[in-house]
């Protein structure tokens, strides 16, 4: 008889025996193993999006179901599961779906509304004006309303440029926890153009946020359907050159960014700052490129311009950020037997809830992919695990207590911070699996953790949604 299967209220002493032996006996490190439920069947995908896929009630599950990872563009539906009965709706579908777009992905629910954001292609998607990272934008969908699609980010690709809205495409959209603000990664339209006629690096990556509460953004229509009239002010927030200097701080991409904390992090003088982690490519002394974390200070006017140009772009630049939108460094790795962010897995910077510690993946001195935690003042970066096989996924946070959640060993793993800034031992909560989890995310109560895994075989092989439940 497994420990796990004993019931613990009813047993709680016999319980507490058999945890303590099998944490004593385990290979590798203790294991407390949560209840495990698919909650999706049906031939097709149910991707999460390393966001926030419980609705603010914790009954239902969001996902997109893309053909594969990279698959948006030929995506028609969102959907959602509800936890307890495994009852799946569609919230939102398109017309028609094909091979050049528009594609629907990347869903997240609003914090405490029954409110959708996500990735929403643009018209027309033909072979000539297909889905594209620079032809996407974010959308709101009330659940409560109908019919209610609401263009978040405007969109104005036309000089003269308009301040508050953008020149390109909007991707992985994040609510801020009071729900007024949105992050997300950027890719401007009139910079690709611009590289495909000059044959000259242009089209680089970096950060923004929208503000729900900001300055009226008046679009003019176009007879292309290029531009869109959004209800939010957008601005980039990060400068990004094609070129940077060795050994500088200038940075050629900016992206897989964070809010940090519920609030922002406190600084030296006790304020708290809004802000988003994110990771930053530069190059090092030597000539090598070198991934970071960066930190930037998100003020409350994004409307204001600051000194490195107009908000809205020009012809040959990209949007410049906003007055007080100040970036820090945060890690130097360069000296570093493996330096740098690591660029596989795939993952997310990522925050605790009280904003005193970032988390970003990183080779430890023998080149195994472990978690690293700093603190957004900057300082020496805590090695947080020390496993003998790499971390397979970004960290996620509780929403509420400094405890985290990530893959390894293709199981869930949690560890927690004590108040000195210790790592506790990790422990492994769900069983090892010949496919691992993946996409995991927290209940807003923090009781459940819900994650991707692939099921079946060869053409029957499809992502389903999974919970584990404490």
């Amino acid at each position: 008889m497994y420990w796990y299967n004993i019931p613990r209220k009813n047993n709680p002493v016999l319980w507490l025996v058999y945890v303590s032996i099998y944490a004593m006996t385990s290979c590798d490190t203790p294991t407390i193993y949560w209840s495990e439920t698919q909650l999706t069947f049906a031939n097709q995908n149910h991707e999460l999006d390393h966001n926030e896929n419980f609705s603010p009630d914790d009954q239902w599950i969001v996902y997109d179901t893309r053909p594969n990872p990279a698959g948006i563009a030929q995506n028609s539906k969102i959907e959602k599961v509800h936890i307890a009965s495994l009852k799946q709706e569609v919230i939102y579908q398109l017309a028609e779906a094909t091979p050049y777009g528009p594609g629907v992905g990347a869903v997240s629910y609003h914090p405490f509304l029954p409110k959708v954001a996500f990735i929403h292609g643009l018209e027309p998607a033909i072979e000539k004006t297909p889905y594209a990272a620079h032809r996407r934008t974010g959308v709101i969908f009330d659940e409560r309303l109908p019919a209610s699609l609401h263009f978040m980010d405007s969109r104005d690709i036309f000089p003269p440029y308009t301040a508050g809205a953008l020149r390109g495409g909007t991707h992985r959209h994040q609510w801020s926890a009071d729900g007024d603000w949105i992050g997300f990664t950027y890719n401007d339209a009139v910079m690709v153009d611009l590289e495909a006629k000059t044959g000259q690096k242009h089209d680089l990556r970096t950060v923004g946020v929208s503000k729900r509460i900001g300055p009226k953004v008046t679009v003019k229509p176009d007879s292309f359907g290029e531009n869109i009239q959004g209800e939010w002010f957008s601005a980039v927030v990060v400068s990004v050159v094609a070129d940077p200097k060795p050994g500088s701080d200038e940075i050629s991409k900016a992206y897989e960014d964070w809010w940090v904390g519920t609030k922002g992090y406190r600084k030296r003088d006790g304020s708290l700052q809004r802000a988003r982690a994110f990771i930053g490519d530069l190059v090092s002394a030597e000539g090598n490129l070198l991934s970071e974390v960066f930190i930037v200070d998100i003020p409350e006017d994004i409307h204001v311009p600051g000194h490195g140009g107009p908000l809205e772009g020009t012809l040959t630049s990209m949007p410049a950020p906003p007055l007080g939108a100040r970036v820090h460094r945060l890690t130097h790795t360069a000296d570093k037997r493996y330096p740098g962010v690591s660029p596989s897995p795939r993952h997310w910077l990522s925050s605790s809830s009280d904003g005193s510690y970032i988390s970003f993946l990183a080779k430890d001195d023998s080149g195994v992919v472990q978690v690293f935690l700093i603190s957004p003042l900057g300082g020496v970066p805590i090695q947080a695990t020390t496993h003998a096989s790499d971390v397979q996924s970004m960290v996620r946070w509780h929403p509420e207590f400094p405890k985290f959640a990530y893959v390894c060993d293709n199981s869930l793993f949690l560890a927690e911070v004590s108040a000195s800034g210790k790592v506790s031992a990790p422990v492994r909560i769900t069983e090892k699996h010949p496919d691992a989890p993946f996409a995991h995310c927290w209940s807003r109560k923090g009781d459940m953790i819900a994650f991707n895994r692939y099921v079946g075989e060869g053409a029957n092989r499809y992502i389903q949604v999974f919970v584990s439940t404490r």
